[in-house]
């Protein structure tokens, strides 16, 4: 009998080693569905990660409107701009046997009336009047727009280019000068306001009278 409970005694710590080795395997066992692999201490999961979210289109040069950003429209900086150059023709058209005062009116039918009033000053000073005949001066004028230097609300500054095919005691020449003519919106129209050399009118200058050749 005492052989018999040394063997039920061994059984039993057999049994109980094996359950204890059951447990150990157990505790050590991943999840279902994992790959065996433990998760870092520390590291939460999340789902797949997303692509950036993409850069809204660039506008295309062909939708931007920049005349909707000016005080202006295009339509008027267009009429403005052909007012330019048709004062700036004019004013680089006469002769010698032509009435100054005919010239001078001539020209106020671009400008303001203070403008056009310095013009006349200009043109029909007796010394002006009197060198043009003495030479036998004949000027046909043309311009033509070549930059738009300012724009603001009611105002418009342009560079033109003029040019005068002279005719005079002394044979031909050309000559070329550069304007930069300030417009100001009368009514619904454009006058002329201030005529200066592009070099020196930067902004249109609104204080000076006209420089150039003219008469």
């Amino acid at each position: 009998m005492a052989l018999g409970d040394d063997r039920r005694k061994i059984v039993f710590a057999v049994v109980v080693l094996a359950l204890a080795g059951v447990g150990v395997y157990l505790s050590l066992r991943p999840a279902a569905g994992g790959d065996g692999r433990a998760e870092p201490a520390g590291v939460i999961t999340t789902g797949p990660a997303r692509p950036p979210a993409a850069d809204p289109p660039a506008a295309s040069p062909g939708s931007f409107d920049i005349y909707s950003y000016l005080p202006v429209t295009r339509a008027q900086i267009a009429e403005a701009a052909d007012v330019a150059r048709r004062f700036a023709t004019s004013y680089a058209t006469f002769r010698h046997d032509e009435d100054a005062a005919s010239y001078a009116e001539r020209l106020k039918g671009f400008t303001t009336a203070e403008f056009g009033a310095v013009l006349a000053r200009d043109v029909t000073t007796p010394a002006t009047v009197e060198h043009n005949r003495t030479e036998q001066i004949v000027s046909q004028g043309s311009a033509k727009l070549t930059a738009i230097r300012d724009i603001a609300a009611g105002s418009v500054t342009v560079v033109v280019t003029a040019v005068q095919d002279i005719t005079d005691r002394n044979g031909t020449r050309r000559q070329t000068a550069d304007y930069a003519v300030t417009l100001t919106q009368v009514g619904t129209g454009w006058r002329v306001f201030d005529l200066q050399p592009a070099t020196t009118g930067q902004s249109g200058d609104t204080g000076g009278g006209a420089e150039g050749e003219g008469q």
